[in-house]
């Protein structure tokens, strides 16, 4: 017996379910665990079976490249949302924020997908320095930021930032003390001399 065309849709949106599911409690073990976490905790979590999860993603790094893409893509969106905010300067730090503490999440991503070629057109330095120029040219309008200050500057610093605090205790909140520290300087005025 043939399957009908609501049977074929259920069954679509079932599987579209499970990614999902996947790639949500991937992207906990994962930051949990580094990306070398338990498949089978991945499954357990997911409610699948680890077979389903192999169908999905039968490479680690194809697990790996859709966490990273979700992570990546929710950074975007934020940036989008945060040019409309009031005051530019504050949703440059707000979005650097989010993405050190993306950062300090994914550790171990860099050697994992060494060597990967990511699938599509999607390419996660290319969305994020996208992300970070319109908040810095924003920023850069306003006055908040030094005119010489490129997108460049600013992921380095963050990626800096991520990685020196990635092998810390409480790498996030480590991670965002740091930025804090960069952001407002070192020094207290008059203290140069």
């Amino acid at each position: 017996m043939a399957e009908s065309p609501g049977q074929a849709g259920r069954r679509r949106a079932d599987a579209r379910r499970n990614r999902d599911r996947l790639v949500t409690a991937a992207s906990a073990v994962i930051a949990e665990a580094g990306p070398g976490a338990s498949l089978e905790e991945i499954a357990r979590r997911a409610g699948v079976g680890s077979a389903t999860l192999h169908r999905h993603f039968p490479h680690r790094a194809q697990l790996l490249e859709a966490v990273l893409h979700d992570r990546v893509q929710a950074l975007s969106t934020r940036a989008e949302e945060l040019r409309a905010a009031p005051h530019a300067g504050a949703a440059l730090m707000a979005w650097l924020r989010d993405l050190v503490a993306h950062a300090a999440a994914a550790r171990g991503f860099g050697p994992a997908l060494t060597g990967y070629e990511f699938t599509g057109d999607f390419s996660p330095h290319a969305v994020l320095r996208d992300a970070a120029g319109g908040l810095l040219a924003r920023a850069g309008q306003e006055g908040s930021v030094a005119p010489a200050v490129t997108v460049d500057d600013v992921l380095q610093l963050a990626h800096g930032i991520a990685l020196a605090a990635e092998s810390l205790p409480e790498p996030t909140k480590r991670a965002d003390a740091l930025l804090t520290l960069a952001a407002e300087g070192l020094l207290r005025s008059g203290a140069t001399g």
